[in-house]
């Protein structure tokens, strides 16, 4: 077994793989850009090695700084996490002429599934279905809107060695394609060093299904059941499970048999993916088509650990110090369900730009992972990031994972709802809201899932979650509660409302604009009349409160406005004003502010680079128009025209880095 390894990647990964190899009496080596100096993984490894600037391009990507890394430290093998260099054959090559260990599949194998056109060339010769499509040269746009004419729409233009939603694009006319095909060729150049594009049929209510596969060096590989990646928003996965709610036995079997011959017809060992699509459109189930093989470990391989009590960064690396498995087909199980939710940086209220910023306040419902695959009383959090850190413009937008693992699906996404509910995060924008409403959707909790369920769910964008008259009357009572506490510690401080002036014992609490009369007992409270059985503690400044309401317990994160509370629970921000009953009628005098109207400029919603200016100074634009293209955290995000009208001046230029907020240019 190796003594000390190092891992080739940052953050949440980085910090998940050094926890293993810690548990298995391996030492670790961390390698750090300058945006990651005081990150958490860098402080948990045994050595850390500075390895360039903070663009992934300048550091992480950059394979002699690597090796270098392992010989100034001794390292025996890497681990390459997901992403950078955990698919580049040249690394891998690299590694072996420097007779390092490469924790990963044999590089034949990564040459033959790592690239995408080929794979599925190499899939269709081994006799397994593949979606139609071109899979060919393509030379420029013309061609491009040639094949997908041919094809018929709708198409799906992808980076050949693309991954992670990042180098895709749905196109479902030929001005789509026109539009997108330059854009995914600079996605794959960008984030992959390769510009080589394949258009292929996008199958209508599709489901995102995969198999893992783990093999050893001995010829042995199975499969580790499959895990459900329907829920995606631009083509990155948002939602996971294990197993899918739509996957049969029978079906489970065949996936997990075609894709171990697949596995096998390329030698494959070490841990992989194989990603599947399906019709959900077959009532059968049958009609699963291959996607790609991801040579290497997901991002969601958490729920297939805790669902089969295996862990597979342990299997990758006795795999690769040429163990065999000690485990057989027959002993692969599925216990229960899981459930992982990924935490973004982006702003689903805002049509999820990408946010970026300082960790204000960063606080998890459970401690961070120490090894147990189902967490703590089965909540799991997979982090790289601590209170006080920075998530910047240059890395991936994913904060941290939950998963959740129950008995049963639904108790699994209970668990995740709660857990939600009491996960601090404060300082950016972020998806926790967002995941919750997907958690308490009544077509997640049926498993009617595709991957277009979220442009299906919110065509208009997220606005929170559907909330209820309980949780309002639960909110009013909450918020009675903490204004008479604050009203208490004012009559309490010196100098303020007198020594003898009790708190008012009856509040007007309004829950988004709707008023609620409650009244404070010494024994109970009451709403609208009706008594609320509630439990709880508040001490004024507490951003939590946990309740307890009639046998059930209700988190919520407050926030101090100036007449009340900010009050999230159950994804929703309910926006709460708490007065005195005999002072609550003078509101409705105050004047309200009007904000300005901002519509004549093209502002930037996020930090990034300006890649594209697609209009000059005195052009016409209609309502809907690309005007700008802004790359942020290694995606392009495309800026439209709001409504009709002529550049009056245009205030910067490609290659700028953007602020939040920038003027890019004013319409007349």
């Amino acid at each position: 077994m190796f003594k000390k390894i190092l891992i080739a990647n940052r953050g949440e990964i980085a910090c998940r793989v050094i926890k293993t190899a810690r548990r298995m009496g391996i030492a670790t080596v961390a390698v750090y850009s300058d945006a990651d100096a005081r990150a958490p993984f860098v402080q948990m490894a045994d050595e850390a090695v500075h390895i360039g600037p903070s663009p992934a391009s300048e550091s992480y990507l950059i394979a002699d700084k690597i090796i270098a890394a392992c010989k100034q430290t001794g390292a025996e093998a890497v681990h390459p996490g997901y992403g950078f260099l955990s698919e580049r054959t040249s690394f891998a090559e690299a590694l072996a002429k420097e007779n390092i260990a490469f924790i990963g599949p044999p590089v034949g194998a990564i040459a033959a599934m790592g690239d995408k056109i080929e794979s599925k060339k190499l899939a269709k010769e081994a006799g397994v279905n593949v979606v139609p499509g071109f899979v060919g040269e393509i030379r420029d746009t013309e061609h491009a809107v040639e094949i997908s004419n041919e094809i018929g729409y709708p198409v799906m233009m992808k980076a050949s060695a693309g991954g992670g939603g990042k180098g895709m694009r749905l196109a479902y006319d030929e001005k789509d394609v026109r539009e997108g095909f330059e854009a995914t060729k600079r996605e794959g150049l960008n984030s992959f060093g390769d510009d080589r594009v394949f258009i292929e049929k996008f199958i209508l209510n599709p489901r995102h299904i995969e198999i893992q596969i783990l093999g050893d060096q001995h010829g042995n590989v199975l499969y580790l059941n499959e895990r459900e990646c329907s829920i995606q928003r631009r083509h990155q996965k948002v939602v996971e499970e294990a197993p899918s709610p739509f996957v049969t036995e029978k079906m489970r079997r065949a996936m997990g048999e075609q894709c171990v011959a697949l596995s096998k017809a390329v030698g494959y060992y070490s841990a992989g993916t194989v990603e599947l699509i399906v019709s959900g459109a077959d009532p059968t189930g049958e009609s699963f088509y291959f996607l790609e093989m991801n040579t290497r470990l997901q991002v969601e391989h958490p729920v297939t650990e805790a669902i089969t009590g295996i862990d597979l960064v342990e299997q990758m690396i006795r795999v690769a110090a040429g163990e065999k498995l000690e485990m057989t087909q027959e002993d692969i199980g599925i216990d229960g369900w899981a459930i992982e939710n990924r935490v973004y940086a982006e702003d689903p209220y805002r049509g999820f730009l990408p946010s970026t910023g300082r960790l204000v306040r960063y606080r998890t419902p459970v401690p961070a992972w120490e090894g147990d695959e189902r967490g703590v009383d089965g909540v799991r959090v997979d982090a790289g990031v601590e209170e006080g850190g920075e998530v910047s413009i240059f890395y991936d937008p994913m904060i941290a994972k939950l998963v959740t693992w129950g008995k049963t699906r639904d108790d699994a996404a209970d668990l995740q709802i709660a857990a939600l509910d009491r996960f601090e995060l404060e300082g950016l924008g972020h998806n926790i809201d967002f995941v919750s409403a997907i958690m308490q959707h009544p077509r997640f909790r049926s498993g009617e899932l595709t991957t277009g369920f979220i442009a299906e769910e919110y065509p208009e964008g997220f606005h929170g979650a559907p909330t209820d008259a309980k949780i309002a009357r639960a909110l009013a009572a909450i918020a009675g509660f903490m204004a008479s506490a604050e009203a208490d510690r004012a009559r309490r401080t010196d100098g303020q409302l007198g020594d003898r002036l009790e708190p008012p014992a009856k509040w007007q609490v309004s829950i988004d604009g709707v008023p609620h009369k409650v009244k404070i007992g010494a024994k109970h409270i009451k709403v609208e009349g009706d008594r609320i059985d509630i439990a709880l503690e508040y001490t004024p400044g507490d951003r939590l409160v946990v309740a307890e309401i009639d046998d059930s317990e209700l988190a919520v994160k407050v926030a101090k406005t100036r007449t009340g509370w900010k009050m999230t629970t159950r994804g929703h921000i309910h926006d709460v004003r708490v007065l005195p009953w005999h002072v609550a009628p003078l509101a409705s005098h105050m004047i309200e502010k009007i904000p300005p109207d901002l519509s004549k400029f093209l502002i930037c919603p996020m930090p990034g680079l300006l890649v594209t200016l697609h209009v000059d100074e005195g052009d016409k634009v209609e309502a809907g128009q690309p005007l700008a293209t802004v790359e942020a955290m290694k995606m392009e995000n495309i800026l439209r025209a709001e409504k009709s009208g002529v550049v009056k001046t245009v205030n910067a230029a490609q290659g700028d880095s953007l602020a939040v907020d920038a003027v890019i240019l004013e319409m007349e």
